[in-house]
C-alpha cells in the first residue's frame, strides 16, 4: 500500500495539482486585493456607493439599522446582501481570470504556430534518407 501511495504522489498530475492549489492559494491574496481595493472603488462610484451589506432579513423580534446590530442582539438573519455580494465579486474575479486566461491562450497560440526547426538527429537522418535513395538509383555499373 506505502508503494502504491508512493506511485501515486509521485505522478506529474498530482504534483502539478498540489503546485496549483499552492498557487492558487496564494492568488486568492491578490485577486481579492485586485477587487477589494482596485475594482470595487470605482463600481461603488458609478453606483453612487451602493453597498448591499446592510441588506438582511432579521428572523427575530425588532428592528435593526445594520446587520452588526442585528447579530450583536444575537438575531438569526438571512445575509442576502452579503451574498450579492459574493456573487458580483464572483463575477468580476471570473472575468477577469477570463481575460488572463484569453491572453495567456493567445500567446500559446502564437508559440504553437510558429515552426520548429528539426533536430540535428532529424536533419542527420534525413541526410542519410537522400544518400540512401540516390545509392538505390544509381544504374549498375
Amino acid at each position: 500500500m506505502l508503494q502504491e501511495f508512493k506511485k501515486f504522489v509521485s505522478r506529474g498530475n498530482v504534483i502539478d495539482l498540489a503546485v496549483g492549489i499552492i498557487v492558487g492559494a496564494a492568488f486568492t491574496g491578490i485577486v481579492n486585493s485586485l477587487v477589494n481595493d482596485i475594482l470595487m472603488p470605482p463600481l461603488g462610484l458609478v453606483t453612487g456607493g451602493l453597498d448591499f451589506t446592510n441588506y438582511f432579513v432579521a428572523l427575530g423580534p425588532g428592528d435593526y439599522l445594520t446587520l452588526e446590530e442585528a447579530k450583536k442582539a444575537g438575531v438569526a438573519t438571512i445575509n442576502y446582501g452579503l451574498f450579492l455580494n459574493a456573487v458580483i465579486k464572483f463575477l468580476i474575479v471570473s472575468f477577469a481570470i477570463f481575460i488572463l486566461v484569453k491572453q495567456v491562450n493567445r500567446f500559446r497560440a502564437k508559440e504553437d504556430a510558429a515552426p520548429t526547426p528539426p533536430s540535428k538527429q532529424e536533419v542527420l537522418l534525413a541526410e542519410i534518407r537522400d544518400v540512401l535513395k540516390e545509392g538505390v538509383r544509381r544504374p549498375a555499373e
